[in-house]
């Protein structure tokens, strides 16, 4: 039995790094809010994003995203405002393209903006949902721990994103000095900004 445990935890690592090493919605944010204030912004914003993903993998657990993903109108809900919040930044990065100029490559921002876009980011995803009551029960035996399972086996989901989030928020930040230079960085924020809006375009129109 202990060698069972064995080998679904290494087909669980197996399966979570390849989920998280797969450039999405996620990366594209951290990379954004790197180049936009540095590691710091971008290390929390992958602390919103497993934040999230710590809400969805409790709400794995307890058969709450198993709920949202059976019900239509909740499901698309929470679809259409994920879609709408990822155009909104996108449309962000854009407009700061076309008006940036040498003298506003520095910008006010809230300490807590990078956490805050992460976390509701990731909560409007509702392919979370899916993903997390898909995965997780399939390497949890049934029984009465069978919940806790879950949510641990979320936890160990939730540590390998933020480790691979945040070694790219240093990557990025270490490259800053290049990125930075107003011409780059217009171009930078145009391709972020088209990158995150299209994101949103495909979670509006992509079924379950």
């Amino acid at each position: 039995m202990d060698g069972l445990v064995a080998v679904l935890l290494l087909s669980f690592f197996g399966v979570s790094a390849v989920v998280i090493v797969t450039p999405g919605q996620d990366t594209a944010l951290t990379i954004r809010n790197t180049l936009r204030g540095g590691r710091r912004d971008g290390v929390c914003t992958a602390l919103g994003v497993v934040t999230g993903q710590c809400a969805w993998a409790v709400a794995t657990s307890a058969g709450l995203a198993a709920l949202l993903v059976a019900s239509e109108p909740a499901f698309h809900a929470l679809r259409w405002f994920g879609a709408a919040y990822l155009a909104y930044l996108g449309l962000q990065s854009l407009y700061r393209a076309v008006r940036r100029t040498e003298a506003s490559v520095s910008e006010p921002r809230t300490r807590t903006r990078p956490y805050r876009q992460g976390f509701i980011s990731n909560l409007g995803n509702p392919k979370m949902a899916i993903f997390f009551s898909s995965l997780l029960p399939q390497f949890v035996r049934a029984g009465p721990d069978a919940a806790w399972a879950m949510v641990g086996l979320g936890l160990v989901f939730v540590t390998m994103t933020l480790v691979w989030l945040s070694a790219y928020a240093a990557v990025v930040a270490r490259a800053g000095d290049v990125l930075r230079r107003p011409r780059v960085r217009r171009a930078v924020d145009a391709t972020m900004g088209a990158i995150l809006i299209a994101f949103g375009g495909r979670l509006a129109v992509e079924r379950r």
